[in-house]
């Protein structure tokens, strides 16, 4: 059986359960099921370093009550989970003494919870998830892709769609910033952890030895405040290797005070697509400098990266249209981006690339701190012939940014490519929604042919209305006589 069939056979199983409502609630459970075993399987590695001690007690490492499929079920089972499982592997998080992979293990359970209500179907799923080896890098890099695809079926899990970054998105913002080995890497709103597991991949290839793959490891960062997209992080990392993931159950906005970012709180590289069309909640707004204090969430992220990169630090982040023309408290951001980054790139995206969570147009942003902006470049993606917008079926595609990687290097005005001058963006009062010149505005027309046009659909509008009222009358005449 593959591995895409075990899963789809264990969602299955869970459909069946009282206690299960919905995706996001499926996929929950799935995961913390997942994270066990993964641990468990990392644990057979760390047995081999000296004096390792499991940080999960004996009867409760996954190989003691779930590896044999003959094992607790019914009854006996739900209560091992509810009252001995759950409580313990929570209270890991409170315990400063333990290793910090104990620590990791408690984490991941301090907001998680176990919906099933039946033991004999959660045992059915344990006997079905004990197919897969997690031991057997095969496997493991199989089953690394179907962790994806159960990332985006949160797109159809309610609001949870929010988490999801579509890859080729990801790994073209990833290729361009281009991280290096021994820079610290940050995703503030990191959701399910998809920019860092791509810049973990990208930075591996760079690896030399052991020693590099470790600091690569030690350097990935993230915050995410929901406890889903916090755990699906915590395993996504796991899964990619990561012994112990560095992502804090915060909000970035919130998690220290604006003025008080160091130099030693900085970062090298920043990849971030904040939640946008979304508020903070009273008060957030208060502790970032009085010029920039605003309610909605995407613009509050891009001041606060802006404190949080080094100088010389790179940074990309996805932004919709209204950020990128929005007046009052957006136009001082737009300054200050401009006059403390070099904003050299923005990549204007198509509609319907984040369908179908939401269809607002969005852009990439990428800039250099430490330098102001003297020209911005845009480039705008075309979609793929015979497209009208992107779907859930009709993704975009990593291929599609090879002419923009093609262009990275050797800039040039193009078909999709312009250059604006900073002289003009000032004099524009810093709008930055700057359509492409090399497409013509659409023709409206002339407006006295299209008046004409008007009156005459408006008279066969009419006609029409009177010939229907006709033949309405004339049937009423022949149902009355009869």
């Amino acid at each position: 059986m593959t591995i895409s069939t075990t899963i789809k056979s264990i969602q299955d199983i869970m459909r069946q359960d009282a206690g299960v409502d919905g995706d996001a609630q499926r996929i929950s459970q799935l995961v913390w099921l997942i994270f066990l075993k993964l641990f468990d399987a990392a644990e057979d590695l760390y047995e081999w370093e000296e004096a390792y001690v499991s940080p999960i007690p004996e009867p409760l490492r996954w190989r003691s009550w779930a590896a044999d499929d003959e094992g607790m079920t019914g009854d006996e089972l739900m209560a091992f989970v509810n009252d001995s499982l759950f409580p313990t592997l929570k209270e890991l998080a409170t315990r400063p003494d333990i290793d910090p992979r104990g620590l990791i293990v408690g984490e991941v359970f301090a907001d998680t919870y176990n919906y099933m209500k039946s033991g004999t179907l959660l045992r059915q799923v344990i006997n079905k998830l004990d197919e897969i080896n997690f031991g057997n890098q095969q496997e493991r890099h199989l089953f690394n892709d179907l962790y994806e695809k159960i990332l985006r079926d949160l797109q159809s899990a309610g609001n949870a769609g929010e988490y999801y970054t579509p890859r080729a998105v990801t790994q073209f913002m990833v290729d361009m910033v281009n991280p290096q080995v021994g820079e610290v890497v940050l995703d503030p709103a990191c959701g399910t952890a998809g920019f860092l597991v791509c810049a973990l991949e990208h930075l591996k290839q760079q690896a030399k030895d052991a020693a590099e793959l470790t600091t690569i490891e030690n350097n990935m960062r993230g915050v995410e405040k929901k406890p889903l997209p916090h755990v699906l992080a915590m395993t996504n990392l796991f899964l990619h290797g990561v012994s112990v993931p560095q992502i804090a159950r915060d909000n970035a906005l919130t998690r220290q005070p604006y003025r008080g970012i160091t130099d030693r709180d900085r970062v090298d590289v920043i990849i971030t697509n904040p939640p946008f069309g979304g508020m903070e909640e009273p008060g957030v707004e208060t502790g970032f400098p009085t010029g920039f204090q605003t309610k909605e969430t995407a613009d509050l992220f891009l001041v606060l990266i802006m404190q949080l990169l080094k100088v010389g630090g790179r940074g990309a982040i996805v932004l919709p249209d209204g950020s990128l023309f929005g007046e009052g408290v957006k136009t001082r951001i737009k300054e200050r981006l401009l006059t403390a980054c070099n904003l050299h790139t923005i990549v204007r995206l198509p509609n319907g690339v984040f369908a179908p969570y939401t269809g607002i147009n969005t852009n990439l942003l990428f800039f250099t701190k430490g330098e102001p902006t003297t020209d911005v470049w845009y480039y705008e993606h075309p979609l793929p012939q015979g497209y009208k917008n992107y779907s859930k079926t009709r993704p975009i595609r990593i291929e599609e940014f090879a002419p923009e990687k093609a262009w990275w290097g050797q800039r040039e005005e193009t078909e999709f490519a312009w250059r604006v001058g900073i002289e003009e963006i000032v004099s524009r009062n810093y709008n930055l929604d700057i359509k492409n010149p090399h497409r013509p505005e659409e023709a409206n027309g002339d407006p006295r042919e299209l008046l004409k046009a008007y009156q005459l659909k408006q008279m066969q509008i009419a006609d029409l209305r009177q010939t229907l009222q006709q033949e309405l009358a004339a049937a009423l005449e022949v149902a009355n006589g009869e």
